[in-house]
């Protein structure tokens, strides 16, 4: 009879059937499972309650400065945030130095993963005996294919980092489901995988560095912090390879492959080619530059925590700021919204040289074109009337490089008519993409042509903004340490200098 009754309990309460004892458990075994899961218990009372008394000692104390990060994907978002972290949280940033290490190798490794792709397309290409050769189509000599089989091990590299990176288990990203790959040929790898290794933010960012250097507490910002010795170590691999990786690079065939497919890897996130005898080295240590170059793509959204101190005729203030990083993909466009209630400020980066560019997850929005419509939807936005918001006109450096190396604005920006192409008359009267500038990428809104970029946000800002805002906007190179940070002090001055005044704390 209890048999019947507990059975059917079972049946009507799923939790219940999870966790009933295991069929034909001996008194033994009972003893330690209830010892275990009171342990469980004790453990999982005391987080509670810790977080219970952090919750309620930050109603008590004074109110965090909120800082907000928004753009699309690649717009520059993580590397304000790093900016933030090496001028006010220093120490944080040099304990972590070490655990970057791995991610300009990751960033090395991608990079040399395209050049082989590209080269595979042409090889594939390739024209039998007899059959005419296409002009623009250069030949993958022997050489070449030699060295795309010398660099073959840095496949398996690659396919090592993102599984650190990931050591739980691959996501459902196209970029982690490409460490599951690691028995398929390179030349079978399939090509409508995106290869960008992604991390969610509910693993803290040190806590995936840990998992890369090891749970060692002093300070990564030293040798120490990596295992010279480790014979499993990609830094070996890498250096080893290291000149057939610049042959590769500076190869004349290499280069028309990369022109004819439009891929300017100099200009990508994450770029190390161009400084390969540095961070191949054996005992290769990130700078801070470096790190401010470093992509590593995150999913969801992360909080980062600052102490800043503001001087004063009365002294110095501290005061904790929490700084958002949101994710900036199409798809995680929805969980922006939660996080507009409360925020002190927003900083929105533009990435301007993305003029040429579509938007990988929808291919027929140009980037700019998005930038503008995400500027319209945040600036007319009501949780936001009383927000300051900033606006970053992001990568100027490769906006002017693109220029310089004959990519013409008007053949993407029809009305830019027969002005110089260079970037002073480009930034000082360019107009945002309209669905006739693209015909064969189709863009949603139509925008007036031949209006100063900045003057085109300020407008769009002045017409949708539910209140009257001062208009902030700066042309900015994030991975420009010195004049970002110039930018990020006057912010942190402002946002101090608003923060006092809200708590009447200056007159």
């Amino acid at each position: 009879m209890p048999t019947k009754i507990r059975r059917r309990s079972l049946e009507e309460d799923p939790l219940a059937y999870i966790c009933a004892p295991p069929d034909g458990e001996t008194e033994e075994q009972r003893h330690v499972r209830v010892i275990l899961e009171k342990e469980a218990k004790q453990i999982s009372d005391a987080i509670d309650e810790q977080l219970s008394r952090e919750k309620a000692q930050e109603k008590k104390g004074p109110r965090p400065v909120k800082v907000l990060l928004l753009g699309q994907s690649e717009s520059g978002k993580s590397t304000t945030l790093k900016n933030f972290q090496l001028m006010y949280d220093s120490k944080a940033f040099r304990a972590e130095r070490a655990s970057w290490r791995a991610i300009v190798q990751l960033n090395v490794v991608r990079s040399i993963h395209v050049i082989l792709d590209v080269i595979t397309r042409a090889q594939i290409r390739r024209p039998t005996t007899g059959e005419d050769v296409p002009p623009a189509s250069p030949i993958v000599d022997d050489e070449l294919a030699t060295l795309k089989l010398r660099l073959s091990p840095l496949i398996r590299v690659e396919e090592i980092l993102m599984q650190r990176l990931m050591p739980n288990g691959p996501d459902k990203s196209d970029a982690a489901r490409l460490a599951q790959l690691t028995n398929i040929p390179y030349s079978e790898l399939p090509r409508n995988v995106n290869r960008e290794v992604a991390v969610h933010s509910a693993n803290p960012w040190k806590d995936v560095f840990k998992r890369l250097v090891g749970n060692d507490t002093e300070s990564f910002d030293s040798e120490k912090a990596i295992d010279w010795e480790d014979p499993s170590d990609p830094g070996v691999v890498l250096h080893a390879l290291a000149d057939d990786m610049k042959a590769l690079w500076s190869h004349r065939i290499v280069q028309t492959l990369l022109d004819r497919q439009n891929l300017r890897l100099q200009e990508a996130a994450g770029f190390f080619l161009d400084c390969l005898d540095e961070v191949t080295s054996l005992k290769y240590m990130p700078s801070d530059d470096h790190i401010l170059r470093a992509r590593l793509k995150t999913l969801g959204v992360s909080e980062h925590r600052i102490k800043m101190t503001s001087g004063g005729m009365t002294g110095s203030i501290s005061r904790d700021w929490r700084i958002y990083d949101v994710g900036g993909h199409r798809s995680l466009r929805a969980a922006w919204a939660p996080y507009f209630d409360d925020m002190h400020s927003i900083i929105f980066l533009c990435p301007i040289s993305a003029f040429d560019q579509v938007l990988a997850e929808e291919p027929r929005l140009n980037r700019l074109a998005d930038s503008v419509n995400l500027w319209t939807m945040i600036v007319s936005h009501k949780l936001l009337a009383n927000t300051n918001i900033i606006l970053f006109l992001n990568k100027i450096d490769i906006m002017k490089s693109k220029l310089e190396s004959g990519i013409r604005l008007v053949d993407y920006v029809n009305s830019y008519g027969s002005r110089p192409n260079d970037l002073e008359n480009a930034s000082n009267c360019a107009s945002v993409p309209c669905l006739s500038s693209f015909p064969s990428h189709a863009v949603t809104n139509s925008i007036n042509p031949c209006l100063d970029l900045r003057k085109k946000f300020a407008g769009i800002q002045r017409e949708h903004s539910p209140s009257s805002r001062v208009f902030y906007c700066h042309m900015t190179t994030v991975t420009d340490r010195k004049s970002t940070q110039i930018i990020l002090a006057n912010i942190k001055d402002m946002l101090m200098h608003q923060y006092l005044e809200d708590a009447s704390l200056i007159p």
